[in-house]
């Protein structure tokens, strides 16, 4: 499979990617910001798997021009995507009373709109059957537990959950699903920041595995859902 995956420099983003290209089946591109870290993860991959098929891409979602990007993984997946996972995301801890407006800014630009940009400029190249995965967070699931200061983080996500039940519907004709995994915690430098201290009882190279795993088969059984990942709360 050709399989687009963004917020690939660390945690499960990081993992993901290992884990799709131990197979030797799969094409990735793996975009983030970070051009050192992209190369760490190149390096690493090309060790588990001297034969992988990784182009590592220093891509800022939200800021960069989409132009040479597309023109890029149109070239070298011949213009068909199977797969994109949007996992990239920042986070903020905060109580309300100190938010800016900056920073609900900051948290709907890196964790909405960018996605938001990214599969308006994808969908074209996205072949019938394919499937967009988005990373999602238990802490914008309805319903479930919430931390104090993690409000701008946590509304921002739930923005891409509700985009991911309306694009199930507006994509369906073309015959591509949309599905979001809301993760709870897993052992993270974004968990360290948002609960210092905390441990939690999910490694990132698990939780890895397990949205690789869903990336390529999960739309076999659902579409238009948004499902919790979690063993623990937070």
């Amino acid at each position: 499979m050709n399989i687009v995956i963004t917020g690939a420099s660390s945690g499960v983003g990081f993992e993901a990617v290992l884990e799709l290209i131990l197979s030797g089946k799969h094409q990735v591109i793996a975009l983030a910001r970070s051009e050192d870290k992209l190369s760490r993860l190149l390096e690493i991959a090309q060790g588990l798997n001297p034969e992988c098929v990784l182009f590592p891409v220093a891509f800022d979602i939200v800021h960069d021009d989409y132009k040479d990007l597309v023109e890029f993984i149109a070239v070298r997946f011949n213009s068909q995507i199977d797969v994109l996972i949007n996992n990239a995301g920042v986070l903020i801890n905060k109580p309300f009373a100190e938010l800016l407006e900056i920073d609900f800014v900051e948290m709907l630009q890196s964790n909405y709109i960018g996605h938001v940009r990214i599969i308006q400029a994808l969908v074209p190249l996205m072949a019938e059957g394919s499937h967009i995965l988005n990373i999602g967070s238990m802490g914008a699931f309805q319903g479930s537990a919430k931390f104090i200061g993690l409000a701008a983080y946590s509304a921002s996500k739930a923005a891409l959950h509700t985009l991911t039940e309306c694009l199930a519907l507006e994509l369906a004709d073309k015959q591509i699903k949309v599905n979001c995994l809301a993760l709870g915690s897993a052992q993270t430098e974004m968990l360290e920041k948002a609960f210092p201290g905390y441990e939690s009882p999910v490694m990132a190279f698990e939780m890895g595995k397990y949205i690789a795993d869903f990336a390529l088969s999960g739309h076999r059984f659902f579409n238009g859902k948004v499902l919790p990942v979690a063993l623990s709360t937070p």
